[in-house]
């Protein structure tokens, strides 16, 4: 086991098994929520620096969307960031596509992920374009 990769558990487990995330989202809500995806970039930027997928990169930051996400709902979202652990998530992707292609269930994931965040992005915009159109009379 390298160094790197050592950090890397530690981080997560200290993020993650801790609640060192949770914490930041409870004290700064919303604003720490942020800070805990940002500090989650640390390890997609070692998967990065040793050339893992793209497609694997992807879902790890789609992990941190998700847990920023579900942080940024007030108290329950806190109590959900214990459960879902993110950065341990990435550091088990890291270790298991280190080596080798992405795998079939990773490129589903990421479409299916595409698909829903589309659909959230045409939902929003048709619901503004009512609104307004309501608004206007």
């Amino acid at each position: 086991m390298d160094r790197e990769l050592a950090r890397a558990r530690t981080f997560a487990r200290l993020l993650d098994h801790y609640g060192l995330d949770a914490a930041l989202g409870f004290v700064l809500p919303g604003l720490g929520d942020v800070i805990g995806a940002v500090l989650g970039l640390y390890i997609v930027g070692l998967a990065l620096r040793r050339r893992v997928s793209a497609v694997v990169v992807a879902r790890m930051v789609m992990n941190l969307a998700i847990d920023l996400a579900i942080g940024l709902v007030p108290i329950a979202g806190d109590l959900a960031d214990f459960a879902f652990r993110a950065n341990t998530r990435n550091v088990a992707l890291l270790e298991a596509r280190a080596t080798g292609r992405p795998r079939a269930g990773d490129w589903l994931l990421l479409a299916a992920v595409s698909a829903g965040f589309v659909a959230a992005l045409a939902g929003s915009v048709y619901l503004v374009v009512a609104a307004v159109r309501w608004l206007a009379g």
